[in-house]
């Protein structure tokens, strides 16, 4: 297998695996790369994978979910007794910490062991691009759900798509306070968000004024409940929207005309955040801000500004089309000189450690790996503000970030970091030793992509445990 052909693996995929790298070399670059970019089966896990998800409760429809878990803080806060007060909320807040660790063990198991390595890799990346943190308000009962059924599905398909799925998601609605968003009470945190962060970006041109318009505009969107519609007078019944928890309330909502990046949208309630939207995802400075965003991802620092002008014009060409300007970005020549030269962050380093460590052979318990990522300071849906975490290589590879990452490295590789331990009271680590020196290494080529120093440190192993956890910690297994 070509030196190149493993980059590419490596990059493109959450880590080289003996059996992605089989895959790849079975069909080819090109073709593997089409089939990355238009994912057939994305859920085609292998069997203790799936099983392990089908348990969780977060496949649980969310509106049950979250109904539930109101009406248990509910009940908590009636309680009189100081005691079993205290103990109902604990109980409450235990509960609903398991549900976000629920939905973080299902993004794991995918992202380690799915086929369609690209769509988990972008779900992750636009995770973080429309931002929420969990510990807010309610949505650890909502989490899981947007990123399997708002984010995922949409991840490599229109912009304009993932945009509105997001919008009229309860867990960014929540988070970002619109629910709280009505007509003669403006809030204008969502609405400065998605102009800040989520489409044309910081400098582009628009003003205070146009933060206050969208605000107007995105009144009256927010989550509901109740089982029983709101109360609405004649005129406003045709109006009201109302899917799942999502809710477009007419009664909060500032029917007065805006102008918005210098388009005037008259007020007519929901076709409003419609419009808004369709302006939003069609500006340059989205496709700009976008692309810049996606190729930094990809690439590390710095991507090349002429790189992000043909994937600029790529999106605007496909209306916003992300496999597109992706393959755009992934065909360029500036892509391929980067291959090998990105510094993983903890997501990356954490994942790629498990898939090659253990290939196919599935864990049973991921809270290994959500702990690793809360020491490395990133846990899934756990960064607080709506930013996300940072993507230049300087807020990864401090001194304290590279400790863990050497323990990390340690643990995984004596085969005792309990990837094999079942989360049950009493359970044993099942056997389990890592196997990195594979066919991926000797047959595959990966051996000849090290360093001389990285060979000659190996060479001095003094044990399989010690020749592992050096593997794992060499500069060529910290980039991508």
């Amino acid at each position: 297998m070509s030196a190149h052909d493993l980059a590419l693996l490596n990059r493109l995929s959450w880590g080289q695996s003996a059996s992605s790298a089989a895959e790849l070399q079975a069909v080819g670059a090109r073709a593997w790369l089409d089939r990355q970019l238009h994912p057939q089966a994305s859920d085609r896990l292998p069997d203790p994978a799936q099983a392990q998800i089908d348990a969780l409760p977060v496949q649980t429809p969310m509106a049950e979910l979250v109904v539930q878990m109101d009406a248990q803080n509910k009940a908590a806060g009636k309680l009189t007794d100081p005691d079993q007060k205290k103990a109902a909320q604990t109980a409450y807040q235990q509960a609903m910490t398991k549900l976000g660790q629920a939905a973080a063990t299902r993004e794991l198991l995918r992202d380690v062991y799915s086929p369609d390595q690209l769509q988990e890799q972008m779900t992750w990346f636009w995770l973080n691009h429309f931002n929420v943190h969990m510990y807010k308000r309610d949505v650890r009962a909502m989490v899981g759900d947007y990123e399997d059924q708002a984010i995922r599905p949409r991840a490599l398909g229109k912009f304009r798509d993932l945009l509105e799925a997001t919008l009229k998601h309860p867990a960014m609605l929540r988070y970002l306070d619109n629910d709280q968003n009505a007509g003669g009470h403006i809030n204008e945190n969502y609405a400065r968000e998605i102009m800040e962060l989520h489409t044309l970006g910081v400098g582009s041109g628009y003003s205070q004024k146009d933060v206050q318009e969208l605000a107007r505009i995105l009144t009256g969107v927010g989550v509901d409940l109740n089982p029983d519609p709101p109360k609405l007078k004649a005129a406003y019944q045709p109006l009201l929207v109302r899917q799942g928890l999502f809710e477009f309330n007419p009664n909060r909502h500032d029917f007065g005309d805006k102008v918005l990046l210098g388009h005037t949208i008259k007020g007519s309630g929901f076709g409003e955040v419609e419009q808004a939207l369709d302006i939003l995802a069609r500006e340059p400075a989205t496709a700009h801000h976008v692309s810049a965003h996606m190729a930094a991802y990809f690439m590390g620092d710095d991507p090349p500004p002429a790189l992000v002008d043909r994937m600029a014009k790529t999106f605007l060409k496909t209306d916003g089309d992300i496999a597109a300007t992706l393959r755009t970005l992934v065909t360029s020549r500036e892509f391929d000189a980067s291959l090998g030269h990105a510094f993983k962050d903890p997501m990356h380093y954490t994942v790629s450690a498990v898939r090659l460590a253990y290939d196919d052979r599935v864990i049973v318990n991921t809270m290994p790996m959500q702990n690793w990522l809360n020491r490395m300071s990133e846990g899934l849906y756990n960064h607080e503000t709506p930013d996300g975490y940072a993507q230049p290589a300087a807020a990864w590879s401090g001194p304290g970030q590279m400790a863990v990452r050497f323990e990390i490295a340690r643990q995984i590789g004596s085969g005792s970091a309990g990837l094999f331990k079942p989360d049950q009271p009493a359970a044993k680590d099942l056997p389990a030793f890592p196997q990195l020196q594979n066919a991926l290494y000797y047959k595959a080529g990966l051996d000849q992509t090290l360093a001389p120093t990285t060979k000659s440190a190996l060479g001095q192993a003094a044990s399989p445990q010690d020749w592992n956890t050096l593997f794992l910690s060499s500069p060529e297994f910290m980039r991508r």
